[in-house]
């Protein structure tokens, strides 16, 4: 009797602690999560200061595309933060700023991160999460990792053509994945589904 007892008392606190969904529990993904969160958040500061920076030299097409990119990491920041909530964490970022350097440094630098969490860091996150089976963690990776080789793109076009973006531009954002784009020129986000007319205008 108090061996059934003892077992009824053990499943109930699993249970509970699960709070009969897996993703509860502790994991890998958790922890990649809270190092997402780190690095979008650090990355939103950086090109907000890049973005000053490429006002103050006359790169307004620059400047803005710093400002897009530095508002789609926030909303990348935003979804992780959720899930992290989830999870039953807290999300925390410690900011630590780069040297402001000439907008061509500052958009070598930019290139680089977004190819590193393009090529390697959400992959190996993205991979995690499929095997753990979070699905919102899955799907908050999935949207920050196909917004960051969009800027990757552009901060590649920038640099190899930084005169050509002294002309002011206008960036749209969209805000639940972060997709970035010059135009919105279809009905639907393709990653989220997010209705177009939904999309931020960044300029």
């Amino acid at each position: 009797m108090i061996r059934s007892c003892i077992l009824a008392v053990t499943v109930l606190v699993l249970v509970a602690f699960a709070g009969g969904n897996a993703l509860a529990a502790p994991s890998k993904t958790l922890d990649n999560l809270m190092a997402a969160y780190n690095g979008e958040s650090n990355a939103k500061a950086k090109y907000v200061e890049f973005a000053k920076k490429a006002d103050q030299e006359g790169f307004a097409g620059a400047a803005a595309l710093f400002r897009a990119a530095a508002k789609a990491e926030e909303t990348h920041a935003t979804r992780h933060g959720e899930v992290i909530q989830k999870l039953g964490g807290t999300p925390k970022a410690e900011i630590k700023l780069p040297e402001i350097k000439t907008t061509a440094d500052n958009l070598k630098a930019a290139l680089e991160g977004e190819s590193y969490e393009r090529d390697k860091m959400y992959p190996e996150f993205i991979a995690e999460a499929k095997a753990s089976g979070n699905k919102e963690a899955l799907r908050a990776f999935n949207f920050a990792v196909s917004a960051e080789a969009e800027h990757a793109k552009f901060y590649s076009e920038a640099g190899a053509n930084l005169q050509a973006w002294k002309s002011a531009k206008a960036f749209f954002v969209c805000p639940v994945c972060g997709k970035t784009v010059l135009a919105v020129g279809f009905e639907k986000c393709p990653v989220c589904f997010t209705p177009g007319e939904k999309f931020v205008k960044i300029a």
